[in-house]
C-alpha cells in the first residue's frame, strides 16, 4: 500500500500555502474524552492536515456531561462524532435534520468479555452464563438486538454495568460489556488475566461506527467544507494507523491527561487486530466508505428487533457522496 495514493484518487490539490485568514473555521464535537479511538482526528489536527485542506479545526471533547450532538443541532459545532447508526435512524422518525457523511469505523467496537475459563466457545454460548453486566443504554439498543437475533438471551441474566470492572473480575461465570479497544486492557491490568473477547460486529450487529455527522443544511450549503473535512480526517486516520502518530498521541494526552501511552497503544493494536477501521467497505472503497446494501440490512435488523420503526426512508440518514473514493490506499 502506498501511503499517500488516496490524494490522487480524490483529485484534490493540497493548498499548503493557504493563509490562515482564508481557512474555513470548523468545530468538531466528539462523543467522549480524547483517546486512541479518536486518534485520526487528532492526528489530522496535530500534523497540519486540516490546515492543508484549508480548514481551521477545533475539536470539542465530549464526556460524561457532553452534549455535542445538541450543539450540532444548535449550530455551535459543525460536525459530530456519532456512535453508530441507531440514533441517526431514530432521528428520521423525529425529522431531526442530521446526516452521516462518513463511517470511520467499519465495525462497532462494542464487545462482551468473559473469563478465560468460562464455558463459552461461541457468541451464542454467552446466553448460558448466569450473569451479564450490561449498561442501561445498551439494554435499549444492542441488547435488544441480541435477544432478537439469539433468543436464548434474556433480561433475567442482566445486572447493571456501572463501568466498574470489579464485579466482572470477581465472577468467573459472568460476561461484561466493553469496547474491544479499552476494557480488555483495563481488565487485564486490574484483574491479572486476559479476557476472551466476543465482538458484537462479528456476531451480526453490523452497524457502522464512529461516523462523521453533520446537518442537512451543511451538506446542501457547504458541501466543499464537508468534502475537505471528510478527506482530511481520513488522511489523518491512515497516518494514525500506519505512519508517525506521535503528534496525534501527544495532542490526545494533552487534551486528556488521564490517557496513558500503554492504553493508547492497546487501543491502536485492537483497532488493527479486529479490523475496526480497515475492513468491510473500506477494503474496496477506502476508509470511511458506506454502502446502501449494508445500511438497508442493518436497518431491517433493527426493525425486526423493535429498536427503530418500520417504513423510514433511510437514505435521509446518510449520504455516500463524500466517501468511497479510494481513501486510505484502496483502489477506487
Amino acid at each position: 500500500m502506498m501511503p499517500f495514493r488516496w490524494i490522487a484518487a480524490f483529485g484534490f490539490v493540497l493548498l499548503a500555502a493557504m493563509p490562515a485568514a482564508a481557512r474555513d473555521a470548523v468545530r468538531f464535537g466528539t462523543n467522549w474524552l480524547a483517546q486512541a479511538e479518536h486518534g485520526g482526528f487528532y492526528q489530522a489536527l496535530a500534523d497540519g492536515t486540516y490546515e492543508r485542506y484549508g480548514l481551521d479545526v477545533t475539536i470539542v471533547q465530549g464526556g460524561p456531561q457532553g452534549a455535542n450532538r445538541m450543539l450540532l443541532l444548535a449550530g455551535q459545532v459543525d460536525f459530530y462524532m456519532a456512535g453508530n447508526m441507531i440514533q441517526p435512524l431514530l432521528a428520521i422518525a423525529e425529522d431531526i435534520p442530521i446526516v452521516e457523511v462518513a463511517a470511520i469505523f467499519q465495525k462497532d467496537p462494542a464487545a462482551l468479555l468473559v473469563h478465560p475459563e468460562a464455558p463459552v466457545e461461541t457468541f451464542a454460548d454467552l446466553a448460558g452464563l448466569p450473569t451479564l453486566f450490561i449498561s442501561k443504554d445498551s439494554m435499549v439498543t444492542w441488547y435488544r438486538w441480541m435477544m432478537a437475533a439469539y433468543p436464548d438471551f434474556s433480561e433475567a441474566q442482566v445486572k447493571p454495568y456501572t463501568f466498574n470492572a470489579a464485579p466482572f473480575i470477581l465472577d468467573p461465570l459472568s460476561a461484561q460489556q466493553g469496547y474491544v479497544t479499552s476494557e480488555p486492557y483495563t481488565v487485564e491490568a486490574e484483574g491479572g488475566f486476559t479476557p476472551r473477547v466476543f465482538l458484537l460486529a462479528d456476531a451480526g450487529f453490523d452497524t457502522y461506527s464512529t461516523l462523521i455527522e453533520t446537518t442537512r443544511d451543511m451538506v446542501e450549503q457547504r458541501p466543499d467544507v464537508v468534502q475537505r473535512f471528510v478527506e482530511a480526517s481520513i488522511i489523518g486516520w491512515h497516518t494514525y494507523l500506519h505512519g508517525d502518530n506521535s503528534k496525534g498521541n501527544a495532542l490526545i494526552r494533552a487534551e486528556n491527561p488521564g490517557m496513558t501511552d500503554a492504553l493508547i497503544a492497546a487501543g491502536i493494536a485492537a483497532m488493527k487486530a479486529y479490523g475496526i477501521v480497515e475492513s468491510g467497505d473500506a477494503e474496496t472503497g477506502g476508509i470511511g466508505c458506506m454502502s446502501d446494501d449494508r445500511q438497508r440490512a442493518f436497518y431491517d435488523a433493527m426493525v425486526e428487533a423493535g429498536i427503530v420503526p418500520a417504513g423510514l426512508d433511510i437514505t435521509r440518514a446518510y449520504t455516500t457522496r463524500f466517501v468511497c473514493k479510494g481513501a486510505g490506499g484502496a483502489t477506487p
